[in-house]
């Protein structure tokens, strides 16, 4: 069952006046530094901080960036609970109009995601429901599917189950080993991310049951 209430939109971001965006990452931070390069140009969006759950290559991009880093570790607090809260917090001091998980590591837990109190993005590496976890590449490849690809998702308080926003498909070479094929999927998933954030943030999202749709 999906608790998490999706009512609330990000606020219509535009060129002159773009929207704030948190972006949430645990590692080399390839999708984060797509969104600070389409960032650059004419784009309803900008990053306004960048939160990490361990020292990171992403921490380092952000840096160069000018961008505020907040690194919340786990082992830094007594409970997941304190944890989440303390994310919760980190996130909130930059107010933002929307949160993207890009290569976040860790589960969201439904406290964290009432105290957000706005939309929250993730992008994973396959086409949902089929292969969801830390280990999509490797499980479809395992599985030996022809077709796999790359799902841009809401987050909700389960393992990414929350309402599908995008995907695309991306075929599977004969023989292809894991990093290669996850490199191809890194290619339309940095584009696919880039594309819906900045349709959710101009012209946000309907909720419909199980159905997301930008109007």
């Amino acid at each position: 069952m999906n608790r998490l209430d999706h009512s609330r939109s990000p606020r219509r971001g535009t060129e002159d006046a773009p929207a704030r965006i948190v972006v949430l990452a645990s590692g080399s931070g390839t999708l984060f530094q797509a969104l600070l390069d389409a960032a650059k140009d004419d784009y309803p969006a900008r990053i306004a901080a960048l939160v990490t759950d361990r020292e990171c290559t992403a921490e380092q991009r952000a840096r160069e960036h000018g961008v505020p880093v907040e690194r919340i570790m786990p082992a830094d607090h007594a409970t997941r609970e304190a944890w989440n809260s303390a994310l919760a917090a980190a996130v909130h001091q930059h107010s933002p109009d929307l949160v993207v998980t890009a290569g976040f590591m860790r589960i969201l837990g439904e406290s964290f995601l009432r105290a957000c109190n706005t939309r929250i993005v993730n992008s994973h590496p396959a086409l949902l429901p089929s292969f969801p976890g830390a280990h999509a590449v490797r499980d479809a490849l395992a599985h030996g599917v022809r077709i796999t690809g790359t799902t841009v998702h809401l987050v909700d308080d389960g393992v990414d189950t929350g309402p599908i926003l995008a995907q695309e498909a991306v075929p599977v070479m004969p023989g292809e080993a894991e990093p290669e094929l996850h490199e191809r999927i890194k290619e339309v998933e940095r584009r696919l991310l880039i594309e819906v954030v900045a349709d959710v943030v101009t012209r946000g999202v309907v909720i419909d049951g199980r159905k997301a749709m930008i109007p």
